[in-house]
Formats: structure tokens, sequence, C-alpha cells
């Protein structure tokens, strides 16, 4: 059973042909008013709905939240690092077979993490869309059949009518963070750091649809979209954090070094070639995987870490980057958890070395959220995928907003650092669509 969860009773399974768009299918469900809570999650070929809480976990900074089927919900003080705490919690579910879903917060990397660290739950019912197909599974029958009449019908949902929202703002303030963060750098404090920017959205925002027009627009790694406790993002992740399968074979795609894509073909190749030749960039980039090989060193089998596709070119929506991928196999004493710590903040995300890099961000910018935190997706058997949040739109209380970065290293300059920052909110600011 692929996709079991499992109660007292056998998990109803379904599956239904559609010759409906796998996108169109998960915004129907997640538009549907089924389920109060979802996450959806693209990898290549296979969209995936998770709907609904037969299980949850919360991590906050003072305490663990759990709620499992058959038990009453429960809270525990923890102490060290955050990935054993949720490795715990899962390890205490009452169910033999699960999949789990949710997001982990930048701060939950911090030297003195506040808020909600982390939000995921293992669903009531899931859909696996792959090759024209759904694979439905649910606890609850009369749902899963609900699910299954959606999923069964031809019609489209209408995407809705962007209104583009301006990236160039708050220029000044932002220059100001880069020129302290090139001095701080030449103060020898770090080599590197990711400086980033929040861009409000003046109106209130379609999410689901906003991740339909997005996705259309975007050629992610990864995409989500997601609403779990009210807290609504969706976003097109350029590169993959960690993905680990259940044989311990762990993978990370680091990105560094920016410029503009979509301004026309050979406007594309000049500034390709520019991407691939900057010292800048290619220092950038050069010390991101070094990074990543570094940290697997330190949770994988002596000899089974390796570089590949070394710094070629990954075009992402608005932007193309350069990109590499570093892998390894996790030694025997050591999860997806132990990969998680190790990689989580994303080197791109944070900075060189990352505890200062860090520290430089809770000085120079307000907390960060789920921005260049991570969207997640593990099972029972040690599986484990997760999408580092760029490219992504947030939404609580009424409010929208937009995030975006550039890696400050000792050649930057705070108008170019800006300018970055303008061509990656461009992967997601035309694409806004405004509540009807």
């Amino acid at each position: 059973m692929s996709f079991g969860l499992r109660t007292d009773e056998e998990p109803t399974e379904l599956v239904v042909e559609s010759a409906s768009d796998p996108l169109a299918l998960m915004a129907r469900l997640a538009g549907s008013g089924l389920f109060d809570d979802y996450v959806v999650y693209e990898r290549p070929g296979s969209y995936t709905f998770a709907g609904g809480a037969l299980g949850e976990v919360v991590l906050d900074a003072g305490a663990v939240h759990t709620r499992w089927p058959g038990s009453p919900p429960s809270a525990r003080p923890w102490s060290g690092r955050p990935a054993d705490a949720l490795r715990d919690a899962f390890a205490a579910a009452p169910l033999p077979v699960w999949n789990a879903y949710g997001w982990i917060a930048f701060e939950f990397a911090a030297p003195r993490p506040a808020g909600r660290l982390a939000h995921l739950v293992v669903p009531r019912t899931e859909v696996r869309v792959e090759d024209g197909r759904a694979h439905v599974t649910g606890v609850d029958p009369i749902e899963t059949e609900q699910v299954a009449k959606l999923l069964a019908k031809s019609d489209t949902l209408p995407s809705g009518i962007p209104s583009p929202v301006d990236v160039r703002v708050g220029g000044e303030v932002y220059r100001t963070r880069v020129a302290q963060a090139v001095q701080e750098i030449h103060d020898g404090l770090y080599q590197k750091v990711i400086v980033s920017r929040r861009l409000d959205v003046p109106f209130p925002v379609d999410v689901v649809s906003t991740y339909v027009r997005g996705r259309r627009a975007n050629t992610p790694a990864r995409s989500f979209l997601l609403d779990l406790g009210g807290f609504q993002s969706t976003g097109f992740s350029p590169e993959v954090l960690a993905s680990v399968d259940p044989d311990g074979r762990v993978m990370t795609q680091p990105l560094a070094g920016t410029r503009a894509f979509g301004l026309g073909s050979d406007a594309d190749a000049r500034v390709r070639r520019e991407l691939e030749t900057d010292p800048k960039e290619i220092f950038e980039h050069a010390v991101s995987v070094r990074t990543s090989q570094d940290e697997l060193y330190g949770v994988c089998t002596p000899g089974t870490v390796q570089v590949t596709d070394f710094m070629t070119v990954k075009e992402r929506g608005s932007v193309q980057h350069l990109g590499s991928s570093v892998s390894g196999t996790l030694a025997s004493e050591r999860s997806a958890w132990d990969a998680l710590d190790a990689l989580f903040p994303g080197v791109t995300a944070s900075g060189i070395p990352k505890t200062e890099a860090i520290e430089a961000i809770g000085r120079l910018e307000e907390p960060r959220g789920l921005y260049a935190g991570a969207v997640v997706t593990l099972s029972h058997d040690g599986a484990f995928d997760s999408a580092l949040v760029l490219r992504a739109l947030y939404n609580q209380d009424g409010q929208a907003w937009l995030r975006a970065g550039a890696g400050i290293v000792s050649g930057s300059t705070p108008d170019r650092e800006y300018e970055e920052t303008c061509e990656k909110l461009s992967s997601i600011a035309p694409h806004v669509v405004p509540l009807p």
C-alpha cells in the first residue's frame, strides 16, 4: 500500500481516471471547502493533495504539540535540536503507516528560536495524481467518495485575473542593509549572508488562483500550496533543500548566482554567458556547493558524497541560476532528521558560515517565518522531501506579502543586489490574483 493511513479500520482506496490538468485538480480540491487544512506538493511528474488532519504536530519555541487519533491532544516542553523534537513526536504516532506534510520556519535554526517553528499534519485524505490517474486514499469513506466525485468533473477552475504587484519599492532601506552586510563581511564577521526584503501586497489575495497563475508561468523544482491553521502560502521553489529516499540516499541542490530570464532569446543568452563568467557569481556558487558537501560529510558514509551537474544553469521563472547537485548515502545510524538538521536552513538562503550568517540575519531583518524555511513531506519508511521556500506568497489575517533576498559577498554592490531581489520577486509578483 503506497498511501495508507490506518486508525482502527482499513482506509478506502480509489483510482479515478481524469483528463483534467493536474494543476486544475489540485486547485479544485483546495477550493472545494471540504478541508480546513491542506497541503499541495508537486514533485517532477507528480502532484499530491493532503487534506484534513488525522494527526498533527506543531512545534513552538517552548513546546511540541501533538494530536493523534484515539488520544487527547498533548503538549510537552522540548530542548536540544528541534529536529529531534519532531522525530520523537512522529516516533510516538499510533499509526503504523503514515505520510505527513507541512512547513518549517527559518527560525527553526535560530540560536534563540521564537514563535511557531513547524506545523505538520498526517492527512485524512490523500490524492496523488500521476499519468492521468488520481489515486485517492482516505480514512472516511464518505469524504473519499466526495473527493472522487470532484476529481471526476471535467470542468476547469477559473484562475482569476492577476493584479501585478510593484516590486520597485523599499529600495533605500534594502540598499542600506546590503551596505551594512558588506561592511560586516569586510570586518571578517562572515563570508556571505543572504539579505532579504518583505513586500506587502496592498489588497486581499486569492491564494489558490495565484497558485494556478504562478505555476503556469514558472518552472520550479517543487511547487506548493498550503493552508494550515489559517496561514496560507503558495510558492514555486527553485531548489530542493533535502531529499532522502527510504534507502538513505540524500540529495541537496544548492543554487547560487542569479540573473534575469525571460527577456527574449538573445538577451537571455547574453545574460547567461555573463552569469557563467562573472567571478562574483562563480565564487558565490562554489562556496555554497562546498558548504553543502561539508554538511553531508557529517551525516553520510565516508566516500559517498559527490557533486554532479556542477554549475549548470537552471531556468526558474523570471530568473536563471547556477546550480549543482550534492548527494551521499546516510550513515547507518543516521536518518532523514539528521540530514534536515545538517542542511537546514539552506546555505543559499542563509550564508557562510551558517551560524554567523543566521545571527546577522537576526540583526538585519525582521523575523522571516516561512520565507527561506521549507515545505516538507515525510513518511513512516524514512523518506523525506523538502522544498526551499523562495519565490512564494504568504497570507495571514487578511494581509499578504512577498519576500526575496540576494546573496551578499565582499564584492556585492547595493544597487545590483536590489536589482536581483526585483528579478526574483518578478517570478510571482505579476501573477498575484485579488479576491473577487
